[in-house]
């Protein structure tokens, strides 16, 4: 496989510069991920390692090796489209093993790949089938097995299952997390999709603007966010933030409510107060942080989503395990699990 390094790395059109200063490590065999808002520049840079566009300054390595000049072709890596990109004329079989048949490899080899590649991706008894015969997924895995075929250093997703239903999402998803622990091959995932990117990756990069905001683990950037930007863009639903001010080890909310925050010794610097809808407890009205009304209320199943309105605060969101018996209207109390809170300053950065 291959490790992949991108050293002050820079794309601009013209004036306009779509990303800056990327300085990136990808270990040999890691699944990284890479997630940003619209723009961000996430598919830009994976194009850019591709090949697919130019790299404007800075050095793109595999393996030590400079590959900034280098044609798509001879870097061997092997990418695969939110488009399916299929031969509608060729079967499955044909699809998965072209790129042998153009490099006329010997027929018995293609054969032997395309077996294994059909049997890694359940698809040994679809090899005879045309696209228009599958499904949605089975389109998507042929997608894949012509990428594994190549059996090149790395591979690229670009947001492979945005095209797809929920269902066929779960379903992918897992085969696309089976696949990386079987075949221990280096990966970059682009996807919008907070699932994928929390379940599938190794490690996480966060694109803002042209610039990575963080890079960690699924579960470091969930629980210690390097700044205001990260903690609401990671996780579903998104982190409540409210304005309050700081004093010594405690925060007072724009309704005069105090919380005591004796954790965190940096209070005094803080303008912003970030808590995650799980880590906010419904007491009886009357106690608790903050005084709430239930505006709407969603009941899951599973879960309960409460969007309650706190006078002088403003709107937050509750999530609770199971069926909370809670309607529209009801008065309730807030109490927040202060260990699990996030300070920011006035720049956006989380106070550690």
């Amino acid at each position: 496989m291959a490790r992949i390094e991108l050293r002050n790395v820079a794309k601009r059109y013209g004036a306009v510069e779509v990303l800056r200063n990327i300085d990136l490590d990808i270990e040999d065999g890691e699944f990284i991920v890479l997630v940003g808002p619209s723009g961000c520049g996430k598919s830009t840079l994976l194009r850019m390692i591709a090949g697919l566009e130019p790299i404007t300054n800075g050095d793109f390595l595999i393996d030590g090796e400079r590959m900034n000049d280098l044609r798509p072709r001879d870097r061997d890596i092997a990418m695969v489209f939110q488009s399916y990109a299929l031969y509608p004329h060729m079967d499955v079989a044909r699809n998965m093993g072209f790129s042998m048949e153009i490099r006329k490899d010997p027929a018995s080899d293609r054969k032997t790949k395309v077996a294994q590649a059909a049997e890694t991706l359940g698809l040994s008894k679809l090899t005879d089938r045309l696209p228009k015969a599958l499904s949605g997924g089975q389109r998507q895995r042929v997608a894949m097995g012509r990428a594994i075929i190549r059996d090149p250093r790395a591979f690229l997703f670009d947001e492979p299952l945005s095209n797809l239903d929920a269902a066929l999402r779960v379903e992918m998803r897992l085969e696309i997390a089976r696949l990386h622990q079987q075949l221990a091959a280096t990966m970059i995932y682009v996807t919008h999709d907070q699932v994928e990117a929390l379940t599938l990756a190794d490690r996480i990069v966060v694109l803002n603007g042209g610039d990575i905001q963080q890079v960690g683990s699924p579960l470091e950037l969930y629980e210690r966010p390097a700044n205001k930007f990260v903690a609401q863009f990671i996780g579903s639903p998104t982190m409540n933030v409210m304005p309050v001010q700081g004093s010594a080890t405690k925060v007072t909310a724009q309704d005069g409510t105090t919380i005591a925050l004796p954790d965190q010794p940096q209070a005094a610097q803080a303008i912003e107060l970030g808590i995650r809808p799980e880590h906010i407890d419904v007491v009886d009205a009357g106690t608790g942080d903050l005084a709430a009304v239930a505006e709407v209320v969603e009941h899951l199943g599973s879960d309960t989503n409460i969007y309650v309105k706190v006078d002088g605060v403003g709107p937050l969101m509750v999530r609770k395990h199971g069926n909370i018996p809670v309607k529209s209207g009801d008065r309730l109390g807030l109490r927040f699990q202060t260990q699990n809170a996030h300070l920011f300053r006035q720049d956006g950065t989380a106070l550690r």
